[in-house]
Order: C-alpha cells, then structure tokens, then sequence
C-alpha cells in the first residue's frame, strides 16, 4: 500500500538524514547544502526535482497496484509452457516483492556511497527497460523473469524519491516539497486501484507496464537535467552485496521450492533442489550477520526488544495484507466474476481512510504511545478478514463498466464484500503511523536509517513466504472439493489440472453445470486463505500486546547500543 510506505519513509527521511549532505550541483561544483542553493534557475531546479521523484514514486506505486488487479487477465491471456495459472500469478507478485526486499537495504547503501542521482538514474533505466519487457512478454514465464528483473531496478529507485528530497532542499522549503510528495501519493492511493482497474479494461494490462516507459523518461531527463548529486561523504565500510544475495536466495527459494513443488505434485526434483538450497541460505544468512564485519542487517539492533517486537509485528501484519490484497482481487475477478474497475472500486475505503485518518492515528499514538493502536488495529484487521470466509461462491458480481448502465454496486457487494474492506481499512489506519512511531523509538536516532529499511524490507518479505505457505492447503482444499464434488475434474492427469486451477474462471470448454463445483471449490480455498490471514493478523496483535510497553515512547539517543557507522552504511 503507498500510503503504508509514505508513512514510514517520510520520517525515515527526516529521521535519517539529519546530517548536512554535501551536495554536487549537476555542472559538478561542489558547495555545502546549508549554505548555498543551487546557483542556476533556482525556482525551475526545485520544481523539477518534484517532478522527478513524484513521477518515479507514483510510476512504482500505480505498477504495484496495476498488477494486483490485472493478474486474471494476465493469466487468462498469457500462454503458459511450464507454470500453472495460480502459480504464474504468485510468482508475478512474490518473485518481485521478494528480490525487491532483499536488495532494498542494499540499494539505499549503495546511493549514499555512490551518489543518490546516479544510483536513482540506474533504477529509473532499468526500471523503464523492465516495464518495457513485461508488456512486450510473449509468455507468463517471461514475464515471471522480467518482474525478477523489475524488482532489482525498483531496490534502487525506490528509497531514492525521500532522500533526493532532503538532500536537495532546506528548511520550509523541505517542508513543502515533501507535503508535496505525500499529497501526491495519498492522491495516488484512493485513485491509482482504479486507474489500474481502467486501464484494464478498456484497453490491456500491457498498457499499464508499456505507459510507464514515457513517464520513466520524463524522470528520468528531470533528474539528469535538475538534480543536484549528493552522497554521504562519511560512508566508511563495505557493501554488503554477499548478504544481499544470500537473502534472495533464501526467500526466492523457500517461495519457489514449495509453491513449485504443490503445483506439481511434489514430483518435480528442481522443486526439492531449490527448496533445500532456500532453506540452507535461510540458514547460513543470520550465520553471516554475525560473523561479517559490515552486514547487511546489523544484528546489534535486534538486541533492542521494542525493534525485534516491531518487525515481527510488521511481518506478520504486511504479510497477511498483500495477501489478502492479492488473493481477493483473483477471487473477485476470477470466481465471482467482477470487473477489474470493479474489484478496484471496493478497495476505494483503504485508501479513503487512510489519506483521511492517518496523521490523526500518528498524532494520537505519540500521546498516549502506540502499543493501543498495533494492538487493536491488526485484530480489526483480522474481524474484517473473517467477514469474508462467509462470502458464497453465488455472490453477485459487480459489472461495473465505464459508461455502462451498472454503475452501482448489487446488494450483495454491500453485504459480502465492503463490510470487509471498511473494517480493514480501519484498522490499517490504526496501524500505519503509530507502527512508524514505535519503530523510531525503538533505535538510536543515529540508526535511524537503517531500522527502518530493515523494517521496510520485512514488510515486503512476508508476502512471498506467507503466500508459499499458503499455497500448499490452497491447492489441497481446491482439488480435495473438485474430488468429491466432481471427481471427473479432479484428475491427478498433469494436462487437466493446467487447465482447472484455483481462484481462476474455468476453461471455456466446460460444460455451464460443471462450471459450480469449480468456483465452490475455490470459494473454499479462498476462505481458508482468508481464515489463515486473519490468523496472522490476530498473531500480530497478540505479539504487541506481549512484546510493547504501554504508555508515550520517547526517541532513543543511545550511543552505547549505537550501531557503528560502518554498519550504518550497509543500511
């Protein structure tokens, strides 16, 4: 969710780079930040660099979002030679979010060491070629591999919008431009799900990867053209690209080896191999962090209980939020036969409530503490989820179609589906800020930086090994219902369980009769993915509950228990 992210990163920013960059004016004369603005065309400059990092910020966000929506589509129009329907879609979001996360501490490092404009201009490039290479993919398995490649441009683009911002600006100025930024990404919260879910359905999900190439573009000569250089002229120590890689292996692993060995049965050898190698890498990497002089994700921190308790919430919280966003939009769409706009339009109240109630939870939460909020939001959360393992598989779909005569929705969206989504987005209002105030107050100030990349990796690792998990009994409930529904469609044949795959319309040449046992099938499967998310979620609160103190936290400026700058680099 943007706003998720805009929340944290904001006071990340504010909170990790109080030092005085210096900066390098685009003609390459060096001068201090804090005393001189950049020498030509001052306002213009200033001006471009919002539309830099906005244009960059919003591309990612409307991308992310645009391929929740768009993964019926995509599994229904794309040619598949080795990967089933579902498992394609799982790995179109988890492969991405997987190799993002364990890149992204290493992407922030290496634009403090190498300079921020560069390290941006990279991920603009490669972030443009790869949305060029999903909407040209000839096959879903290309596509797989183009989001693989899509997820590394994002780890340098993405923590590079705020901390452009900061080191270009000062003072009131810096203040405007980010109100700016986040103005502009809580537009794109309540707005982007159905600009994707347009997109969609009037012309092709290809044109929500191939529209990014120009806007990239735009960035991109912003950036080369307008953005001062900056990098952190202090930075000491090594990168860390080994634990980087290790991690990758470890979630990419772990996700593959168990959705690939489901989906085939566990007959595919590759499958074992890889899940063994993920799970030695899982192994070997907290070996690493503690035996590396400068590791990626500094173990010192996690000494702190209040910063171990805080991940493990957002792991648990986050994890079951992009699964459920996921997983619905496919049930929706797929199952009960909504439009995209439509499965886009019921998640309007998410970001409703949050541009709307966000700053009023943050300001709360730093009164009275924040353990209240992280304790009551994710088990409202969780309500909310269990709301939807009642929707039948007969639900009414919304049809919503842009200059159609269905502009409202049935009564059965109202009844099934948005008290859902009104509870949830409730209680993600309760969590986003006051989970930012407890992460800040859990480090050293001077770490601030690099806890909370740590935590915005977490928060995007859940998802791959959480939907892994998830598939095993996803798959089991759906062909275990089609074998005593209609065991004539539940074959162990390879070639028919291609065709008839979970949370996915059936194939064209079924019969209408035989089309009800499928959809219940994944009407049941949808509802144990949903009771499992919701236990998650109740897991993430009960773990506040235990592991937070009570009452107003205050920021921790203790540089006995300080992670050495040399550490710091690396995150």
């Amino acid at each position: 969710m943007a706003a998720t992210g805009s929340s944290r990163s904001t006071l990340t920013a504010l909170n990790a780079y109080r030092r005085v960059p210096r900066v390098v004016a685009p003609t390459g004369l060096r001068h201090d930040a804090a005393v001189t603005a950049p020498t030509t065309s001052a306002a213009a400059p200033s001006r471009w660099i919002l539309v830099a990092v906005v244009v960059a910020s919003g591309v990612v966000f409307l991308d992310s979002t645009i391929v929740t929506v768009a993964l019926p589509r995509i599994g229904r129009d794309l040619p598949s030679t080795t990967l089933g329907t579902l498992e394609a879609q799982a790995y179109i979001t988890s492969g991405y979010l997987a190799v993002l996360s364990a890149f992204l501490i290493l992407g922030g490092a290496m634009a403090d060491r190498y300079g921020r404009r560069r390290i941006f201009s990279l991920g603009l490039v490669g972030f443009g070629v790869t949305s060029l290479l999903c909407g040209l993919a000839p096959t879903i398995e290309t596509l797989v591999l183009a989001r693989l490649l899509q997820g590394a441009s994002g780890a340098l683009l993405v923590p590079g919008s705020l901390t452009i911002i900061t080191a270009s600006y000062q003072d009131e100025a810096r203040a405007r431009a980010f109100g700016i930024w986040a103005a502009a990404t809580s537009a794109l919260t309540v707005l982007g799900p159905l600009v994707g879910g347009l997109i969609v359905d009037l012309f092709s999900w290809r044109v929500a990867f191939l529209v990014n190439v120009p806007l990239i573009g735009l960035a991109l000569w912003a950036t080369r053209r307008h953005v001062p250089e900056s990098r952190d002229e202090t930075a000491t120590g090594r990168l860390d690209w080994l634990g980087s890689v290790v991690i990758a292996v470890a979630v990419g692993g772990v996700s593959f080896g168990l959705i690939r060995g489901q989906e085939a049965q566990w007959s595919d050898p590759v499958a074992f191999a890889v899940l063994a190698i993920g799970i030695a890498a899982a192994i070997a990497f907290p070996i690493l962090m503690v035996t590396r002089k400068d590791p990626l994700v500094p173990p010192a921190l996690f000494r702190r209980r209040a910063f171990t308790v805080i991940n493990l919430a957002t792991f648990l919280i986050y994890g079951a939020l992009y699964t459920w966003s996921l997983l619905q939009s496919l049930f929706l769409q797929g199952v009960l036969g909504y439009t995209a706009v439509a499965s886009a339009a019921v998640g309007l109240p998410v970001g409703i409530f949050l541009t709307l109630g966000s700053t009023r939870a943050g300001a709360l939460a730093g009164r009275i503490g924040p353990k209240p909020f992280l304790v009551a939001g994710p088990a409202l959360m969780g309500v909310a989820l269990l709301w939807l393992t009642r929707i039948p598989s007969d639900s009414a779909p919304w049809l919503l179609e842009v200059g159609g005569h269905r502009m409202l929705p049935p009564w059965d969206v109202w009844i099934d589906v948005l008290p859902t989504t009104i509870l949830f987005a409730a209680g993600l209002t309760l969590v986003v800020a006051p989970l930012t105030t407890a992460l800040m107050a859990s480090v050293p100030v001077r770490n601030a930086g690099v806890g909370s990349a740590i935590n915005n990796a977490i928060s995007r690792v859940g998802q791959p090994l959480i939907l892994a998990l998830l598939f095993i009994p996803l798959s089991a409930v759906f062909y275990g219902s089609l074998s005593t529904t209609a065991p004539y469609l539940a074959e162990r044949d390879p070639a028919v369980r291609a065709r008839i795959q979970p949370l996915n319309p059936p194939p064209g040449e079924l019969n209408v009769i035989d089309e009800f046992p499928i959809d219940q099938a994944s009407t049941e499967a949808f509802h144990l993915a949903m009771l499992a998310a919701a236990g998650l979620l109740f897991a993430g609160a009960a773990v506040s509950a235990v592991g937070l103190k009570g009452g107003k936290v205050e920021a921790i400026d203790d540089e006995a228990t300080a992670v050495e700058p040399a550490a710091l680099v690396v995150g």
